[in-house]
């Protein structure tokens, strides 16, 4: 990769103050639970405070379906990382692991080898906010990479990681920070990585309808969807992390299959709704499908 996955961490923080949120919801209605998130959010105490009912409608306010849409990216994964245990994989791989907090509240088998991936500083911080009442970590590792000057390959390699072993990898609401040769160049890493084994890759992207068709990027009727589309890209730029590489899902499968995965799944919020939300008596709406980004699962 030509630049570290995280500089700031303020979508990071974003994506956790989605969940905590939602953690705050009843027990019967909650669609994820992460009783870690807080460690990471400032204002979590108001955050609290509110509730879940009153913190969804301000966000509401900022953005429909923009918390159901992290929710259920989170959730897919979440469904995911769980199956490939049940299924015998042995390694998971968090690329740019940020806040991720999937190795402490999942209940993943002791004996799945897991490596989170990010830079040192990053590392440092996260691990900072965990250091009490945190689930047994033994079987995780922490692997710092400065993209700019160490091969994704070389690090793993240095740890326990087994070439030979059946893997999956994520990299999750990343792929938009970066430009698409480093996003090239971790797949063909990636490619060596998983050669000779049964592995997946889940990956996220935002369509490149963002620039050309915004309202495309969600439901039917969505309100101020051009203005929208540009104020999420104006505030993540403001915070330090623009928004650079788009994607087609044509664009995307070609990269895949190019390095050796063939992809199974390509769901957005759309796809999801019905199968996380209408069970619990929260279904969205059409007109507040927030679909901008596309949740992927290719194997190898």
């Amino acid at each position: 990769m030509s630049r570290s996955i995280f500089v700031k961490d303020g979508t990071a923080q974003g994506v956790a103050k989605q969940r905590l949120i939602e953690t705050l919801a009843k027990d019967d209605k909650r669609i994820i639970n992460d009783p870690y998130a807080e460690r990471f959010v400032i204002g979590a105490p108001v955050i609290k405070l509110l509730g879940h009912k009153v913190s969804l409608w301000i966000t509401k306010k900022f953005m429909p379906g923009f918390h159901e849409h992290l929710i259920s990216r989170t959730r897919f994964i979440d469904d995911l990382i769980k199956e490939s245990a049940s299924e015998g994989f042995e390694q998971y791989v968090i690329l740019g692991a940020g806040y991720d907090s999937r190795p402490y509240r999942l209940d993943l088998p002791s004996t799945m080898r897991i490596f989170e991936v990010d830079q040192l500083e990053v590392q440092a911080r996260k691990r900072s906010k965990l250091t009490n009442n945190v689930a047994c970590t033994s079987n995780v590792t922490y692997v710092d990479v400065d993209f700019n000057h160490q091969s994704l390959t070389e690090q793993l390699l240095a740890t326990s990681f087994d070439k030979t072993k059946r893997t999956i990898f994520t990299l999750e609401g990343v792929s938009q920070y970066i430009s698409k040769e480093a996003l090239s160049l971790t797949i063909e890493e990636l490619s060596k990585l998983t050669q000779g084994t049964k592995s997946t890759f889940f990956i996220s992207y935002v369509s490149d309808l963002i620039g050309s068709d915004p309202q495309a990027c969600f439901g039917e009727g969505y309100p101020r969807a051009v203005e929208r589309a540009d104020t999420i890209q104006r505030l993540s730029a403001k915070a330090g992390e623009p928004w650079i590489s788009f994607y087609s899902s044509d664009e995307i499968e070609t990269l895949l299959c190019r390095n050796g995965f063939i992809l199974k799944e390509n769901r957005t919020l759309a796809d999801l709704n019905d199968i996380y939300f209408s069970p619990v008596g929260r279904a969205i709406p059409e007109e507040q499908i927030f679909k901008l980004e596309h949740f992927v699962v290719a194997k190898s």
